[in-house]
Formats: structure tokens, sequence, C-alpha cells
């Protein structure tokens, strides 16, 4: 599911929705460790269940994107309308799973396909059910483990999240999304791993970096990862100038064209506007030049002219200066 569906998805289905959080890990679909009998006949019936969900999900992302589309013109339906032909929607699809599961009680995948659906419309929890069921029949199984931890990670019960991490980890060390998922737990909950492992904060601003570069190993030319990984330097006190500027030169060698590149060139400035070098900060903003970056260039270069004069003591005229 994309993450404009999920988001609105949720929004519209929620009911006794968590506290909100960014970049909150995905969910990761079960991958077998063995490879199925693409001719079997259960697993026929269980790759067109999967077809199914893809093809409702797509068209409920279209139906969504084309009313945020005519809501721009006024023209969009009500939320309640489309929040109901988004239910009616995935209604055949629940129920082809339930069907599905009720002639193949442990079929593990289908569980853990299931639960992300379930998941996806906010029914947390039919989705633990379907997890936990699915960690009975196979308690080797990794993915169960990470998406059960996201979900405590989700719910609040963070310490349970970092130890099934750690288990899904060490089921299959070669899976970049586990460590991803972990380092980002760790990071946005730094308290509870300060006493869950008796560090103090730098140190598990240490151990979620770790985790992150043990992605990053695994997965040398994820640039969106490279980009998570830079991004979590804005969280670090004392910052950490020199550890994000490698992180972003780095995210930076691996961005796929130029719009990914001049988005980087903004993160350079930004660093090092808060590290005082602000001609350097400049002259990464003079090369940004696409028209999508243009009120973020716009805000950053406010914002560095009025620490400029701040931190000069000059007696230019007075600038406002834009949180970032």
């Amino acid at each position: 599911m994309t993450n404009l569906l999920v988001g609105v998805v949720s929004a519209l289905v929620a009911t006794n929705q968590p506290v909100a959080l960014t970049n909150l890990p995905p969910r990761l679909p079960t991958v077998a460790l063995v490879a199925p009998d693409p001719n079997d006949p259960v697993e026929k019936e269980y790759h067109k269940l999967m077809e199914d969900d893809d093809v409702a999900q797509a068209e409920v992302d279209k139906w969504i994107r084309d009313n945020q589309e005519f809501a721009a013109e006024d023209a969009g339906v009500s939320r309640e309308g489309l929040n109901r032909r988004i239910l009616e929607r995935f209604a055949p699809v629940r129920q082809g799973y339930e069907i599905f599961l009720q002639q193949h009680t442990n079929h593990v995948r289908a569980r853990i396909a299931y639960a992300s659906f379930l998941d996806d419309i906010h029914d947390e929890d039919a989705s633990m059910t379907q997890l936990e069921r699915a960690r009975e029949l196979d308690p080797n199984e990794p993915s169960v483990w990470n998406n059960l931890a996201n979900h405590y990670g989700h719910n609040g019960l963070v310490t349970k999240a970092f130890d099934y991490y750690t288990q899904a980890i060490a089921l299959n060390p070669n899976e970049p999304v586990y460590y991803h998922n972990f380092g980002t737990t760790m990071f946005l909950f730094r308290k509870d791993a300060m006493e869950h492992y008796h560090l103090n904060e730098q140190q598990v601003f240490d151990k979620a970096l770790a985790l992150y570069h043990a992605a990053l190993k695994l997965a040398p030319d994820d640039f969106p990862l490279a980009s998570d990984v830079a991004q979590t330097f804005y969280g670090i006190r004392p910052p950490r100038t020199d550890d994000a500027l490698r992180a972003w030169t780095n995210a930076f060698n691996l961005a796929r064209d130029d719009i990914e590149r001049q988005g980087v060139q903004t993160h350079f400035a930004r660093v090092k506007l808060h590290a005082a070098r602000f001609d350097e900060a400049r002259l990464h903003l003079n090369i940004v030049t696409n028209e999508m970056y243009a009120e973020l260039k716009r805000r950053l270069t406010r914002s560095l002219n009025a620490e400029e004069t701040k931190t000069k003591g000059t007696n230019g005229p007075p600038t406002e200066a834009v949180k970032q």
C-alpha cells in the first residue's frame, strides 16, 4: 500500500488512533525462506488473493488522489462518502482472506499478509490476532517478529518492540529493513532505550546509528535509506555536524536524479546554516534551481540571512527567522 493510501485510509477508518509519530517503521511483507511450488493449487489461490488485494489498493489509491484534486476545485466527495466507498471496496478482499484462512488455517504467509491488510485499514486488534497466530505456527519466521515489533512500537510497548526486532535480526541477519526499523524505533523512543539497555542518551544515539549503518551495509545503494539515516542527525544534540555532512554526502552520491540531488543540496545548506558556515550554505542554495524547492529555498535563505546578521552583529535590516 502506498504511503498516501496508508495515511488517508488510516485517517478515514480509524476510531481509536494511537499517538501520531513521524518516521515510524513500515511493515514488511513476509518472504518465504523456501520457495513454494508455483503449480501448487493452494499457492495459485494464495497468489490470486494477493493480486486481488493489490488491485483493490491501487483502485483506492487512485480514488484518493482523484478526490484530492477534485477537492482543490471544490468538487470532491465528502470524507464520509469516500470512507464508505473505500470500506465497500475492501470488503471482498477481507472476505477473501477470511475464506482462504478458513480453508488453509496453517498458511503463515497468508496470515502475515492479512495482518498487514488489517493494519493498513486500522483494525489493529484483528491484525495482532493474525500475527500472533502466524508466530505460533512458525516461530522461526523473522517477518512475523518484525511486524509484531512494529505493532508494539506503534502502540506503546516499546521495550517489547526492541526485543522482537532483536529476534527478527537473529533469525535473518541479512534483511536491512529489520535494522532500519529497529534503529528508527530506538531513536524515536530513546528514553525507553536508555532504561532498557542502561545507556545514556549519546550511547543510544550511537546504538541507533550502528543499526542504521548495518542496514546501509546490506543495502548500500538505497537512497531513501541513506536519506533517512542522514536526517537522523537533525535530532541529535549536541549536533554532530561532520557526521551529518558525511551522511548527506553518501546520500548525494546515491541520488538517482537531479531532483534528489538538489534536495540533498538543501540539506547541506541547512546543516551548514546551523553550524554558522554561512558562505558555504549560500553556495549550496545557489545550486538549487528546481521550482519544487523554491519555497524551501526561500525559507532557508531568510533563515540564513537572519542567523548571519545575528551572529555577525551587523546593523542590517531585521529579517524574519523562519522555523525549519
